[in-house]
């Protein structure tokens, strides 16, 4: 199939200096053949007006947990620990292996109509969410959340073993798997150990949540007199390719080691200030060196998974925390939500900029809108006016998956119907006694 979509802005996100361009873009299967001119001997099967709209890379949401959206709304206004310990993990006990696809899929449709093509989960249930991948069209790693000491969740460490083999490079590619500890307050050395094993004998990077709240770095510094990302770092897992969601507090050593090791930086602006955890030193990070991506976090304490949202509060709680309306122009801003996510997921060579031979993961926004007017800097536009109701149609490996604001690849009202359900059902099992 050969598709061409024709008079369009385009963002590329493969040269500050030039970041829109006006032209058309020619896809041949999969694969970008042109970006802003058209191939001699292009003869596409389907020409597409592309006039008043704007494409850009598929937006790269590098830290969730998507069957979280069945627990939006239900526990609020709480410090992490008890969040989790009093109302998210009781709950989490009681959820089927349905519950967690159709969680996912309800995550999913919120995902693509916000012009996300591309998610990073950390949970569990990890081949329902592999099967919800296969059948929307999106692209993912998925990381089975693990929890456990010497003794116990060994069967973890199997079930990701099982799931790489069965799941990594399906769905056409689209499907990665990770090796996924939850944090150091949840995981022994000794199971960190076998974790950063388990990842070495399968090739795969290791995600992990380092440094999201202040107590947690108070008690490794009580327990190991060493930050959680310093205590990382002795284990050995930076010699591993690592993703580290949040790293909201840090020492001026844990920013030295995260830029020697390569690790890269799962920022979540809308979590960390919903849950009271603080601002993560993002301009720090970006000015040592260090990969930054974004992400939302899960649903449960978001509450949504809007990378819209996400980029907006990105730029502007920078500047307000350093004082420094130059802090994280919104250039920056737009490469943290694409290129610099599918650097931290290994997969810059396939997306994150629309670049010729890379696979055609875009979104097309629709201009036409009255707080999209006057357009003078589009990049401004993008982070600072558009809305994630803009966008109308989004791409993964050259097939829609959703087309002028209708989703394509799965009844949407269904899944919805259903999730409902399936939440309360939840709710109220696990509350009963």
């Amino acid at each position: 199939m050969k598709r061409l979509i024709e008079n369009l802005s385009i963002v590329t996100m493969e040269k500050s200096d030039q970041p829109v361009i006006t032209g058309s873009i020619a896809i041949e299967n999969d694969v970008l053949v042109g970006v802003g001119s058209v191939p001699d001997g292009f003869e596409p099967d389907e020409i597409i007006n592309g006039s008043g709209q704007l494409a850009l890379p598929g937006l790269i949401n590098a830290h969730t947990h998507m069957a979280m959206s069945l627990l939006r709304n239900y526990a609020d206004d709480m410090p992490l620990m008890s969040w989790l310990s009093d109302k998210i993990w009781p709950v989490e006990a009681g959820l089927t292996p349905n519950d967690v696809y159709l969680g996912t899929m309800l995550s999913i449709a919120e995902m693509i109509r916000t012009g996300c093509t591309t998610f990073n989960d950390m949970y569990f249930e990890m081949e329902e969410v592999a099967k919800a991948v296969e059948q929307s069209g999106v692209r993912a790693t998925l990381g089975r959340g693990m929890i456990g000491n010497d003794r116990e969740g060994l069967e973890k460490l199997a079930n990701t073993r099982t799931l790489f083999k069965d799941w990594h490079g399906k769905a056409d590619g689209r499907i990665r798997v990770s090796v996924a500890p939850h944090a150091p307050y949840t995981c022994s050395d000794g199971f960190i150990l076998k974790s950063i094993d388990l990842a070495k004998e399968l090739g795969t990077e290791i995600h992990i949540h380092l440094s999201e709240s202040i107590d947690e770095v108070s008690e490794s510094l009580e327990k190991y007199k060493m930050t959680p990302i310093q205590k990382m770092e002795q284990l050995g897992m930076f010699k591993l390719k690592t993703n580290a969601a949040h790293c909201v507090h840090l020492y001026d050593q844990d920013f030295e080691i995260l830029k020697a090791h390569d690790v890269s930086v799962l920022y979540n602006p809308s979590s960390n200030m919903k849950l009271g955890n603080g601002f993560a030193s993002i301009k720090r990070m970006l000015d040592q060196g260090i990969n930054v991506a974004l992400g939302t976090d899960g649903a449960s304490s978001n509450n949504n998974i809007n990378m819209f949202e996400e980029m907006h509060l990105c730029a502007l709680v920078n500047k307000g925390i350093t004082g420094d309306p130059t802090a994280l122009p919104a250039y920056k801003a737009l490469e943290i939500a694409t290129i610099n996510g599918a650097k931290a997921l290994g997969i810059d060579d396939l997306t994150g900029s629309l670049k010729i031979g890379k696979k055609a993961d875009l979104i097309l926004m629709d201009l036409n809108k009255p707080h999209l007017c006057p357009q003078y800097d589009l990049i401004a536009m993008l982070v600072y006016s558009a809305a994630a109701s803009d966008v109308k149609s989004v791409m993964v490996d050259g097939r829609f998956l959703m087309r002028d604001y209708v989703i394509e690849t799965f009844d949407e009202k269904n899944i919805m119907e259903s999730a409902n359900k399936a939440a309360h059902a939840l709710i109220n099992r696990t509350q009963k006694g």
